[in-house]
């Protein structure tokens, strides 16, 4: 069945939407359907999403003309549909754990095998201490990535000044470039803070 306007959905004849119809496309009435349609997988189309996700890697802008048939068909640029939520969401699980487990075991077996000074069964190195160095390793990562994806905010057609974003960023790297110019190592500042405050 195809969209489309019936003449009591119209309130005046310049295609303004009447008070019900107004309020079925609010956001939180968006949100409220979305949210809701979380946990029923039976009407989820995971086909599409799957197929979103590979032409996302080899073809993006199909991807991108298909936000822009939502909103022509559907008015809204945002997916109805929560499969594509539900698939990424198992997705960086399934390889954060693989990932995670992979990394922390190599680092340990190569730490084992060919860093320790003297080969004894007192020195090893810990599954848990290489877990912390894979997460102290993941973390700036996983800020830089975010961090970089706001430069490159494709911005909806209605959407102004989104460089705004960016500005709780720019005190940060004020303080980051001070600390480089002054010698300041906060790691070292707060270890001695919390050092004499235990005493």
């Amino acid at each position: 069945m195809l969209p489309s306007t019936t003449v009591n959905s119209l309130a005046q004849g310049n295609g303004a939407l009447s008070s019900r119809d107004a309020a079925r496309h609010t956001a939180g009435a968006k949100r409220y359907k979305y949210l809701r349609r979380l946990f029923r997988f039976r009407q989820m189309d995971f086909e599409f999403a799957a197929w979103q996700m590979l032409y996302l890697f080899t073809s993006p802008q199909r991807v991108y003309r298909n936000f822009h048939y939502r909103k022509q068909t559907k008015d809204q640029w945002a997916r109805d549909d929560p499969a594509f939520l539900v698939l990424l969401s198992i997705w960086l699980c399934v390889c954060s754990q693989i990932g995670s487990q992979v990394s922390i075991l190599s680092k340990q077996f190569i730490s084992n095998k060919y860093l320790v000074k003297r080969q004894s069964r007192d020195y090893d190195v810990e599954w848990g201490y290489a877990f912390d160095v894979h997460l102290n390793a993941f973390y700036p990562l996983l800020i830089i990535l975010h961090f970089i994806q706001l430069f490159f905010i494709n911005p909806l057609p209605f959407l102004k000044n989104t460089v705004i974003l960016l500005y709780p960023f720019a005190p940060l790297i004020l303080l980051y470039g001070l600390s480089l110019a002054l010698g300041w190592n906060f790691t070292r500042a707060l270890c001695s803070f919390y050092k004499y405050r235990v005493r």
